[in-house]
């Protein structure tokens, strides 16, 4: 039998506030859209740079409240770590012709900017897992170990 995998892992800053909506059914679903930059020196010697832009569809499921967390926590500027998988789709608009989207489907989403208590901004580390509760956080802080590592266990 085969085997086949479709995940992306990304991590990059909200372009925009989180665009959260109803379907007819009633699911809640969240839409964002995720800067990344990669950069290089090109032959003469000057940095370039290039920007992607991911368009991250997040659902509540009954997993977990993805859509909710997204509009209660992210706003524009924002770092998060994204896990999914990427999907295609078409539709035909109003004028029937044929338009395309490729979605990142959010499984797993990470705060990695946090708020303290005068509003600024700070490394936080906070996880919003589909298993977590909404509301309940996850902190680094909690488990120090986990960020020590010069040893570990890894063949390589």
């Amino acid at each position: 039998m085969s085997r086949s995998l479709n995940k992306v892992i990304l991590i990059g800053n909200l372009g925009a506030d989180p665009e959260v909506r109803s379907t007819s059914s009633g699911a809640r679903v969240a839409t964002i859209s995720i800067a990344t930059s990669r950069t290089w020196n090109d032959k003469a010697g000057e940095r370039q740079e290039k920007t992607e832009w991911h368009r991250v569809v997040l659902w509540n499921n009954r997993a977990g409240g993805l859509a909710d967390i997204v509009e209660r926590y992210c706003k524009k500027g924002d770092k998060v770590y994204v896990e999914g998988s990427i999907e295609y789709r078409s539709w035909q608009d109003r004028e029937g012709q044929t338009r395309y989207t490729t979605e990142i489907r959010a499984r797993e989403l990470i705060l990695l900017t946090g708020r303290s208590a005068d509003g600024a901004d700070s490394y936080q580390g906070s996880k919003v897992a589909p298993a977590a509760t909404p509301g309940k956080e996850e902190s680094f802080g909690e488990f120090p170990e986990a960020l020590d590592g010069e040893e570990d266990d890894l063949p390589f």
